[in-house]
């Protein structure tokens, strides 16, 4: 096969991962288990992932630190074909799962060797937007208010009409102070902030216009993927708050904690990104479990074609369930 039928056929194998994954965690929905269901969809993200026909090596996972079993940074999985970068969350969004709460999510991204930035286990602050709008059209720098306004001016829309997502968490009380005074709605989300940035690569559908605030670096570059394909601004910068993160960016070859990240400086080359729905968001349906059958929603993003392609899949409630 040439190199684009190569990456079509990855496509699909990428998406029975989060597919088998999602269906996996929707299991213990509701449960109130999050270290259950985050270790179903490990174990099936896992199996699946070691079928594919490439080399591949973790480099967003579940961790780097010992008693990570599988889907550790750094783990190699796979024997043969192309090498590949793997950036994966097998569940994203724990405790929107355990509570049956909208948008819990399955995650995994493919990229060509040294596309992805190895972010380490820290925080970054991100603001991101969608496509169709001048590069630097925001700033992470800036005040959130000013974003607000020269988002809506640029929309050709009053600030009354942007909508922010942000994580609902203390550190972000000044962010949501602002935004509200600059006459912006604020969307509060209590998890998922991977989700969260994506929301903004179709308004329409989301009704999302901005993400700002702090979460997880390796959660931005994946978010990040996200953007390259589909389109869309962010900036990061890690927050690197103990020796031990430091020593880590170190080891990752990031030298310049002050350094603003863009989409491409997190993804350089080509990705393809698959996300299944584990409960029903803006973003994609949950599973749905129906008379002996399981059915699945899945966005599959391509960045090489800026492709992307709603998947749903229905198959019998038996064996891999794939």
């Amino acid at each position: 096969m040439d190199a684009a039928a190569v990456e079509r056929f990855l496509t699909i194998e990428l998406a029975r991962a989060t597919e088998r994954a999602a269906v996996a965690a929707a299991r213990l929905r509701g449960r109130g288990d999050e270290m259950a269901a985050d270790r179903a969809a490990v174990e099936a993200m896992h199996e699946e992932l070691a079928r594919l026909p490439v080399r591949g090596r973790i480099v967003i996972g579940e961790g780097e630190g010992d008693g990570v079993s599988k889907l550790y940074v750094g783990e190699e999985i796979g024997a043969s074909g192309p090498h590949v970068e793997l950036a994966v969350a097998p569940l994203e969004g724990a405790t929107l799962c355990a509570k049956d709460m909208p948008g819990s999510i399955a995650i995994a991204a493919a990229a060509s060797s040294g596309a992805l930035l190895h972010a380490p286990e820290s925080y970054m602050d991100k603001i991101a937007i969608g496509p169709g709008y001048p590069e630097g059209l925001v700033d992470l720098d800036r005040d959130p208010a000013e974003n607000v306004r020269a988002l809506a001016q640029a929309k050709g829309v009053a600030p009354g009409e942007i909508t922010v997502c942000v994580l609902d968490r203390p550190r972000h009380a000044e962010i949501i102070s602002k935004c509200r005074k600059a006459g912006a709605c604020v969307r509060l989300i209590t998890d998922g902030d991977v989700a969260g940035i994506a929301f903004v690569t179709d308004p329409a559908e989301t009704g999302v216009d901005m993400y700002l605030g702090r979460g997880g670096a390796p959660e931005g570059v994946l978010a990040a993927a996200v953007l390259r394909c589909a389109g869309g601004q962010m900036q990061a910068r890690l927050v690197l708050e103990s020796a031990e993160q430091r020593i880590r960016a170190l080891r990752h070859g990031l030298t310049d904690p002050g350094k603003k990240y863009g989409v491409t400086d997190m993804v350089t080359g080509d990705v393809v990104v698959c996300v299944t729905g584990v409960t029903n968001g803006p973003l994609v349906d949950g599973v749905v479990f129906d008379k002996g059958r399981v059915e699945t929603q899945t966005l599959v993003y391509r960045s090489a074609t800026g492709t992307v392609r709603r998947i749903g899949a229905r198959r019998r409630a038996a064996g891999r369930e794939v």
